[in-house]
């Protein structure tokens, strides 16, 4: 998997997608993570990439130029999955929009800025837009960012025990089970008995129970679903 992301910011992820998971990713050669400076590909002597809004808005917005030069360049090199775009009136991104971004093989990410982008680059350029919650940021680096860590964890061989992604909550529409580690009584603090008989068969009833009843608990919406 490859992954561009485009942002004014770049110093704003260099450092995330150098660390953890992300590192260890692309130092097995399974994923490529590329930064890309919106502001190189300019044709504004003061490398400016946003303006005013016509009609008076307030805010500013990022202009199409730079933004086409650099998309272009990239598709230019190869063939993409999908260009997305982060903004707050995307799609809600979710675990099941992760496993199947994860398959794909070439991503560009392009991090939103100031009131947003001119509309005309996500009328021609842009394959889908993402939300990663009803809020909005300063920037879109930061959901960039958890795009591309949600995807790339999944991708196979990047985590060592594979199964511990599948069982991750929203996976398959419930919260995970409560887990514990040693030692088994702390301060009193007892791990549920059910966890060290070692019957894998009650262990499973009782992890599959309590995830039923956690999200009943905290997001019944998912069951509705």
């Amino acid at each position: 998997m490859r992954i561009d992301i485009i942002t004014v910011l770049p110093e704003m992820l260099e450092g995330f997608v150098g660390t953890s998971i992300l590192a260890r990713a692309q130092k097995k050669g399974l994923v490529e993570i590329h930064v890309h400076n919106l502001r190189d590909y300019t044709t504004d002597k003061h490398r400016r990439v946003d303006d005013y809004p016509f009609g008076g808005f307030a805010g500013m917005v990022m202009q199409c130029q730079p933004i086409d030069a650099c998309i272009s360049a990239l598709k230019a090199e190869r063939d993409y999955d999908e260009i997305i775009f982060t903004t707050p009136d995307g799609e809600q991104f979710d675990q099941p929009m992760a496993n199947t971004l994860s398959m794909a093989k070439n991503i560009i990410i392009l991090c939103g800025h100031y009131k947003g982008i001119d509309y005309r680059i996500r009328e021609h350029l842009i394959t889908k837009e993402i939300s990663i919650g009803d809020y909005v940021l300063t920037g879109g680096e930061l959901a960039a960012a958890v795009i591309a860590d949600a995807m790339v964890r999944l991708v196979p061989g990047v985590i060592g025990d594979e199964q511990s992604a599948l069982s991750d909550s929203f996976q398959d529409n419930l919260l995970a089970a409560p887990v514990y580690t040693r030692p088994a009584d702390y301060k009193g603090w007892k791990v549920p008995e059910i966890l060290l008989s070692g019957h894998d068969a009650k262990i499973k009833e009782w992890e599959l129970s309590q995830s039923l009843e956690r999200t009943r608990r905290l997001r019944p919406d998912l069951l509705k679903e």
